[in-house]
């Protein structure tokens, strides 16, 4: 089996990432790739490693190369493609190499910085100094990058850059944007930097979007027989993607991501693409997996191979989510639709009971906010997304589902909530109950009209009928 190996980048190093996680290399690192082939984009990314262990050895070792098998479902037809992936031209430990990464704020022809350092990257580390080799937190390390650059270059309006994060945190740029101020201060890096930093660099928000489930050990000897390499890197995801970025044309003109076909898009408000991802993706994994659980279904596959449950999958996401949301009905249509081919993708193996993790709390950000536009709106109130709530207080009685025990994860004050209210034998205890904890939603919920009454419904109808009969009233 051959070696991965090339010879010297063919593009300049234009971008600094940092991050070699299968997200990035899946997501951005190809979307890159595409840009070099479709629009010229002429560029190549340097990786840092931004802790002190990862898989910048393993990239260096590859010269940078991996291979990345994308399957899923699109336009119905099943597709399974594997493709090489040479936008990397290496990549840096900066605990162990400081002087290669602080060589990068020299570099004349950097523009981009882009990032995924998980949730937990985008924090303020008061004890990260300035002379740090490096700085711990990535904001830090970020900083003194930018910093770096600013006295290279004599605080040239020419050399900012154009920052990307992709950590999913809600407007993830706001909040790096954030700590850089405060580094600043911390360091006191003066009024000139901070000024420079304001005017010629830029931190935008962005929402990103595609399922990677990273390295597939279960089909990696099929993956390597078709490739012909010895690749110890390769990473599977499904074939969507959607990247939405809060920045001017400007921007957009010098990072032309949305010019090759793909779902990328610059806009003015990332919000309302944010309340669409979190309603009609999370919102509806939120409500299919106790329903479909309920009904005897293991994962999100099954349930939409079942037409029952498909047909209640469809009515929440078309006739009761999207109402709710602020955007163009092409914009929520079209995504709905892509969300799901994604639900029915033949090659990810996605567990309802896994998704069923701290489900009241999933409910009141996902799929709450939905239930109380539409009942405003529609002076009543949306079936499927109650019969959701319904299924979730009756996943959450424990007990067993045929031979398999239901083991519940979740808050220890939910659990013992309902483990409370599911002893008293009184079903419209039970949804006076939930409905009142404030500690879960924040307000008593038996304030909404009807929605005590049509609780208690359904979960009589659960109990006694069984979620298939219960599904087929609503549908």
């Amino acid at each position: 089996m051959k070696t991965l190996t090339r010879g010297k980048a063919k593009s300049p190093e234009r971008i600094i990432q940092f991050g070699e996680g299968n997200f990035l290399r899946a997501f951005v690192d190809w979307i890159i790739y595409r840009m070099n082939e479709k629009v010229s984009f002429n560029s190549s990314v340097v990786v840092v490693q931004p802790i002190e262990t990862g898989m910048s050895q393993i990239l260096n070792n590859q010269d940078g190369l991996y291979h990345l098998n994308m399957q899923g479902i699109h336009d119905g037809a099943e597709i399974d493609t594997i493709e090489m992936i040479d936008v990397i031209s290496r990549a840096i430990n900066p605990y162990s190499h400081f002087e290669d990464y602080s060589l990068l704020a020299l570099n004349p022809d950097i523009r981009f910085i882009i990032s995924n350092t998980t949730e937990a990257g985008i924090v303020f580390d008061k004890d990260c100094k300035i002379n740090d080799t490096p700085p711990r937190s990535y904001p830090g390390k970020l900083t003194q990058l930018l910093y770096n650059r600013f006295v290279a270059f004599n605080g040239s309006d020419d050399k900012g850059l154009i920052i990307f994060p992709c950590e999913l945190i809600f407007r993830n740029g706001d909040q790096l944007r954030k700590c850089i101020y405060q580094y600043a201060e911390l360091w006191n890096l003066g009024s000139k930097f901070t000024e420079w930093f304001n005017v010629s660099c830029g931190v935008y928000n962005t929402l990103v979007d595609r399922i990677v489930p990273g390295y597939p050990k279960e089909t990696i000897n099929t993956i390597l027989s078709r490739i012909g390499y010895d690749d110890k890197l390769v990473v599977k995801s499904e074939i969507f993607l959607n990247w939405v970025i809060e920045a001017p044309t400007s921007v957009a003109s010098e990072f032309p991501a949305d010019k090759i076909g793909l779902n990328v898009r610059f806009v003015e408000d990332e919000n309302p693409y944010h309340e669409l991802k979190v309603r009609l993706l999370n919102g509806s994994h939120t409500l299919l997996s106790p329903v479909g659980f309920l009904a005897g279904k293991n994962t999100v596959k099954d349930c939409m191979d079942d037409e029952l449950i498909c047909k209640y999958v469809r009515k929440v996401m078309f006739d009761e989510l999207s109402i709710t949301i602020d955007l163009p009905e092409k914009h929520i249509n079209e995504f709905a639709n892509n969300v799901i081919e994604r639900f029915q993708n033949p090659y990810i193996k996605h567990l309802v009971t896994s998704i069923m993790l701290n489900s009241f709390s999933k409910f009141k950000t996902r799929d709450l906010p939905g239930l109380l536009i539409y009942a405003d709106c529609k002076k009543e109130l949306p079936k499927g997304i109650v019969l959701g709530l319904a299924a979730i207080i009756t996943y959450y009685k424990g007990g067993k589902r045929g031979d398999s025990h239901i083991v519940l994860n979740d808050d220890r004050n939910v659990i013992d909530l309902l483990k409370k209210l599911w002893s008293t034998n009184n079903l419209g205890l039970v949804a006076e109950g939930v409905l009142e904890a404030e500690f879960i939603w924040g307000l008593n919920l038996n304030t909404v009209e009807g929605l005590t009454e049509t609780l208690h419904g359904y979960l009589q109808k659960i109990q006694s009928a069984g979620m298939r009969e219960v599904i087929n009233s609503i549908v």
